[in-house]
């Protein structure tokens, strides 16, 4: 049952704030906010996440100037809906001004500038933040033959999760940037990354910690990335739902054998930042357990699911 699921990863999931602050915590809240918008419940659970975040909704200098931490705010938009506090809208709005890009090209990158400038565009209005955000998706040049990323120039490799963020950060823009002229071309772009990514899928529904290795592990949070990728890609209506749902299902199953009746989950890469050799990402360690990374994606796939046209909060499964 995908609700049950993600209620369970909403109890785990959310519910404390990492030092420094960074990414994940977002994405938990956010998936927090998500299903409490499905099953009714928003308000308390607005109020309760709002409590949490107000030393640095607040004051969003709190929050450092990377990327990772930047993105912490990629909850403020829908906690803003919910409860109308100006301060919310404000809190993206700052992040995102203040977000870059690193010089090698890093897929986190993505992600990172993804979602928070979709974000701040979609609050502001300001077309700044839209063309800075087109600007920085038509710079991307680490997408190769076969269509995969790689993690960045100076690390030429085919990471799962480095894919995942190049998946999720197109899908990410494709939401806000409805009506954006060159969506089209976008849409090209991330359709053909995401069917390079269906053809290494192993049968299990999991993506492998090396995307073209399938002697390397199958790694959870990719996994969930890409699955919310394109979940996302459906609902947004630029993936087809009769070609792409029965796809998800099997990534679902995987994910979803993967995550224990205590939240816990398998093999989560660990904190990866650009390494020297393949060797080095294919020997990258893993969590085994409960895992703020693995776990906020997790939730934000099974919300998607959720959202989804033959699923519902009432009565959601696969």
């Amino acid at each position: 049952m995908v609700l049950e699921t993600a209620k369970l990863l909403a109890k785990v999931y959310g519910h404390k704030l990492d030092n420094p602050l960074t990414y994940p915590t977002g994405v938990a809240l956010s998936g927090r906010l998500r299903l409490a918008t499905l099953v009714g419940n928003a308000d308390t659970v607005a109020a309760d996440i709002a409590r949490l975040v107000q030393s640095f909704s607040a004051n969003p200098a709190l929050v450092p100037d990377a990327a990772p931490c930047l993105a912490v705010g990629c909850f403020g938009d829908e906690l803003y809906a919910i409860r109308g506090d100006e301060q919310h809208r404000d809190l993206v709005i700052d992040l995102a001004t203040r977000v870059s890009n690193d010089a090698d090209m890093r897929v986190e990158d993505f992600f990172f500038c993804g979602t928070l400038l979709g974000r701040a565009y979609k609050l502001s209005g300001d077309d700044k933040f839209a063309r800075k955000l087109i600007k920085f998706l038509f710079s991307i040049d680490t997408q190769q033959e076969n269509d995969l990323y790689w993690h960045c120039h100076a690390s030429p490799i085919f990471w799962g999760r480095g894919n995942a963020f190049a998946a999720m950060g197109f899908s990410e823009a494709l939401t806000y940037l409805i009506d954006h002229p060159q969506r089209d071309t976008l849409i090209e772009m991330h359709t053909r990354h995401l069917n390079a990514l269906r053809r290494y899928r192993h049968e299990s529904g999991m993506w492998h910690q090396v995307i073209n290795d399938r002697e390397t592990y199958l790694e959870h949070s990719a996994t969930t990335m890409i699955g919310y990728s394109i979940g996302r890609g459906i609902l947004g209506g630029w993936l087809s739902a009769k070609e792409w749902s029965p796809f998800l299902e099997e990534v679902w199953v995987g994910v979803e054998d993967r995550i224990s009746q205590t939240g816990a989950l398998e093999q989560v890469c660990v904190g990866t930042g650009p390494l020297k050799s393949l060797t080095d990402y294919v020997e990258r360690p893993f969590n085994n357990g409960l895992d703020d990374r693995g776990g906020a994606m997790a939730l934000w796939l099974a919300t998607t699911l959720l959202e989804l046209p033959q699923n519902s909060a009432a009565d959601a499964s696969y």
